[in-house]
């Protein structure tokens, strides 16, 4: 699940924290900061519900459905568990237009909680309507984290990834629900998550760059002094930048430095604490390197004898709604067969709204010096 690049959340300064209790200290001491903690509880709440808000117009469930990569993706993971899904409960998190809730009372499902915070809930409702399914799919209107369910489930399924794979922090909302609601031993679709990293030569910027150059002999008039201004227009910044590249533009062989196992004890603490890892590589050939890219895959158990299934955004891949996250350095660096680059790369929620990403890197390429970064979305 991911919001369209020009629909950002909100950027309210300030952070998500527990409310806490209140009352003046003995003795005339100072007051307890519990009233800063419900103040920032507080923002933290109207955030969620702007963050909500989103989602209650057709256009993102659109582009989301209309993503064939990713819907049949869903699809083809649920029917493919139809063994362990018969006649069992499944609790679907971040429900939407309800399409997710329906594939897996297809999949013979006995009863399906769809949980939706948004009101697009009134329209995944309409839906089970239409399909004839509302004696096995209930659809819940409200936040997982506050919705009571009549019985602990079999399974649950949710499509979770924002861009970079974690932006908007809706992991969080999957393993809250994971531990208050799923059996031991239950099913969870997709079941894990993996990070990748590689080196670019992003074609379009490089035209972009060298747009400037050209202007003389297009038109009479020398513009290439505009080059360094374009250059720290478009690199000299600490935006991701979301945008499909294909397998051509990438310099060297993809990384993967990190994974997410979602039955894993202590993964609520690991993504607030930044999930990443280092990454090492050589470069194919010669080319202006741009940056790096970002991208995730997710795989579904492959139920009764079949394989698990992959749904990945990598740029060797049909691309998805996700494209992948771009890196950009602050110029481009000139990279030759065999160069080596390598460093460090860490994911985690932003400071001032946990929903949105932070990327901090640290990277050396060649015999430059090492550099670090620090790139944020939605801030």
């Amino acid at each position: 699940m991911s919001l369209p690049k020009k629909r950002k959340m909100d950027s309210a300064e300030g952070g998500g924290g527990e409310g806490g209790g209140g009352g003046e200290e003995e003795d005339g001491g100072e007051r307890d900061p519990g009233g800063l903690e419900e103040a920032q509880e507080t923002e933290q709440g109207a955030r969620d519900r702007l963050y909500y808000e989103c989602y209650s117009d057709v256009s993102v469930h659109e582009e989301m459905i209309a993503d064939r990569v990713r819907t049949d993706a869903y699809r083809l993971g649920i029917l493919r568990n139809w063994a362990s899904l018969r006649g069992k409960t499944v609790l679907d998190v971040g429900a939407g237009t309800g399409i997710l809730s329906v594939f897996c009372a297809q999949a013979g499902a006995r009863r399906v909680y769809a949980v939706e915070a948004s009101d697009i809930w009134q329209q995944a409702r309409e839906v089970v309507r239409l399909n004839g399914l509302e004696d096995r799919v209930h659809v819940l209107p409200g936040p997982v984290e506050t919705v009571e369910l009549p019985e602990r489930v079999d399974a649950i399924v949710s499509e979770w990834m924002g861009y970079g794979l974690l932006h908007e922090s809706m992991l969080a909302s999957v393993l809250h629900a994971r531990a208050k609601w799923l059996k031991e031993g239950g099913l969870l679709l997709p079941a894990s998550a993996e990070l990748f990293l590689a080196p670019i030569n992003d074609r379009t910027l490089e035209w972009r760059l060298g747009f400037w150059g050209e202007v003389k002999q297009r038109y009479g008039v020398d513009m290439s002094c505009l080059e360094g201004f374009a250059t720290r227009c478009l690199m000299g910044h600490s935006e991701i930048v979301v945008q499909g590249l294909t397998g051509e533009e990438v310099l060297a062989r993809p990384q993967r430095f990190a994974q997410l196992q979602l039955d894993r004890d202590g993964l609520q603490q690991e993504l607030q604490a930044g999930v990443g890892g280092r990454f090492s590589c050589r470069c194919y050939g010669a080319a202006p390197m741009h940056g790096f890219a970002l991208w995730f895959q997710v795989t579904f158990p492959g139920g009764d004898g079949e394989k698990p299934l992959v749904l990945s955004t990598s740029p060797f891949h049909p691309e998805t709604h996700w494209k992948q996250a771009l890196l950009y350095l602050d110029e481009p660096l000139q990279v030759e067969q065999d160069t080596d680059i390598s460093g460090e790369i860490t994911l985690s929620p932003s400071r001032d709204n946990p929903r949105h990403l932070r990327v901090l890197l640290r990277y050396k390429v060649g015999e430059q010096e090492e550099k670090t970064k620090d790139f944020r979305m939605g801030d």
